[in-house]
């Protein structure tokens, strides 16, 4: 993403930080893309882009940034971190008049945890992976499971050009994420033949209080192997990929494949039309 693509036919944002990854194999997915020019820009400066003046240079926002989470710092119950961060009421009015105006978002992997003291953040996206016990839609809830590098098969649930030219199964290695899917207001893409169930995933807040790959004194409910989804959000259409925690992922052709069509699909006229239809 070194190179101004003056001639490209879209650009988009791609928003990153709050979590670790590995910065070339990630921009390497997005360096292959033609027609597309990228900008890569980091919270929480990123946040500057949601003014009305700002975004209409880009076509599309995609999302890899998880802000909002202090992982240094305990909670506000004085229990183990994180801490949550209140998003500035700037950048949510900001964000909400964007969508509000028909803005194309992809939101990727651990974008799902994000802002997590912002609720209507996880209505945005449609779902929420939790760090910590939280209240989720009235409703007491456990923290989330993480589960590394995974073999699984993803099937294609429908024709959509967001998986237009996918393997109708496909396998891939990932990480993958035992959270809330609102399954209420998506629509189902993709999904895996992983079982997601408790033994096989292991409590995101045993991890941060060092005990990795641990489900001591956890107990979540059985969860949604739905890992991609498209929804509308006001007048903005919206998609969420599950995939892509590491380089094995991100070499995968039909993952590719899915995050093109995704960033091309949002940014079209017909993807908005549809979203302000739907509002």
């Amino acid at each position: 993403m070194s190179v101004i693509d003056y001639q490209a036919k879209q650009r988009i944002l791609v928003m990153t930080k709050g979590h670790p990854f590995n910065r070339d194999d990630f921009f390497a997915v997005f360096d292959q893309f033609t027609g597309i020019d990228c900008t890569a820009v980091e919270q929480p400066a990123s946040q500057a882009f949601f003014d009305a003046k700002l975004a209409e240079d880009y076509d599309a926002f995609v999302f890899y940034d998880m802000p909002g989470l202090d992982f240094q710092a305990s909670s506000e119950e004085g229990g183990s971190p994180p801490r949550y961060v209140n998003p500035p009421d700037s950048f949510k009015d900001n964000f909400l008049a964007l969508l509000e105006r028909g803005h194309g978002c992809v939101f990727m992997h651990h974008s799902i945890a994000a802002w997590p003291a912002w609720s209507e953040y996880a209505e945005i996206v449609g779902g929420k992976f939790l760090y910590r016990p939280d209240t989720l839609r009235g409703q007491h809830c456990v923290d989330s499971g993480y589960r590394h590098e995974i073999d699984h098969e993803i099937t294609v649930q429908m024709d959509h050009p967001v998986t237009d030219g996918v393997d109708p199964v496909f396998s891939i290695n990932d990480e993958l994420y035992l959270s809330h899917v609102f399954d209420d207001q998506v629509i189902p893409l993709l999904s895996s033949n992983y079982d997601y169930v408790e033994e096989n995933f292991y409590s995101a807040q045993q991890a941060l209080r060092g005990n990795m790959f641990s489900r001591e004194g956890w107990q979540h409910p059985p969860g949604h192997n739905l890992i991609g989804w498209v929804k509308h959000y006001l007048n903005s259409p919206i998609v969420y990929l599950q995939c892509g925690d590491s380089k094995a992922a991100y070499e995968n052709p039909n993952f590719q494949k899915l995050l093109l069509n995704a960033v091309q699909w949002v940014s079209s006229d017909d993807a908005k039309q549809w979203a302000r239809d739907r509002n």
